[in-house]
């Protein structure tokens, strides 16, 4: 495909590479050391869960994925939009999320117990995908993920980054909810590939596939914001 030559040959020798070492990012220590301040605000939203929109409700694309309210989603920023009102809700993981350089994308990631999200692959290899455990659910190694070849399991506390262009699928087979602090990166790259890279994400982030989405996030930010306003009074 011309898609995968295009890429293998902007990111040689790194093209076929899965996980990479979290180390070799001096972000996600700073991150972790803070989770739990993550996680705190996570449990807040936890309380109105259902409020918490599906993702195929905010992206067609998504409906071959996920049905139902097995896979919910908290879009903090969606490449490189703001959804100003969640934010507000979440001001420490907005705080530890501007240390991440090159963030474009940032939301809670939330499958329900037993559920598999099947086989997919990323739009473009110019981006990472950041995941940190932040409810994880035993016994070990029932809530996996999957890319190419390489198995990992989340967590709670602890950061997988990964190549979202392979092929990946995830399961929770806990009994439990299973979250994770999901985040995009724009991959680093040497100039003058990193402004061919730059291009590509912004092109895509204009692209009615991520626009309409994001429209979406918003308005349902706006209107969850107004119930919870009317509820106090």
């Amino acid at each position: 495909m011309l898609r995968d030559l295009v890429e293998r040959t902007l990111f040689f020798p790194t093209a076929n590479i899965t996980f990479f070492e979290p180390q070799s990012y001096p972000w996600v220590a700073a991150v972790e050391a803070d989770w739990m301040a993550i996680r705190k605000e996570l449990d807040a939203l936890l309380v109105r869960r259902d409020e918490i929109p599906n993702f195929q409700d905010l992206s067609e694309k998504q409906k071959p994925l996920t049905e139902g309210d097995q896979w919910k989603t908290f879009f903090l920023y969606g490449y490189g939009v703001e959804a100003e009102e969640n934010c507000k809700r979440c001001p420490e993981t907005v705080r530890i999320l501007q240390r991440i350089p090159g963030m474009k994308t940032a939301m809670f990631s939330i499958l329900a117990p037993k559920k598999h999200i099947p086989p997919h692959r990323g739009m473009w290899k110019g981006m990472l995908r950041y995941h940190l455990g932040l409810i994880v659910p035993g016994p070990k190694d029932a809530c996996r993920i999957r890319v190419g070849h390489d198995v990992r399991a989340w967590q709670e506390g602890k950061s997988l980054v990964f190549d979202d262009s392979h092929e990946h699928e995830a399961w929770n087979d806990s009994d439990a909810y299973r979250v994770v602090l999901f985040v995009d990166v724009v991959r680093p790259l040497i100039f003058p590939l990193s402004l061919v890279n730059r291009a590509v994400i912004w092109i895509t982030a204009h692209m009615p596939s991520i626009t309409e989405p994001m429209d979406r996030v918003r308005k349902t930010a706006r209107a969850t914001a107004g119930k919870a306003a009317e509820a106090k009074h």
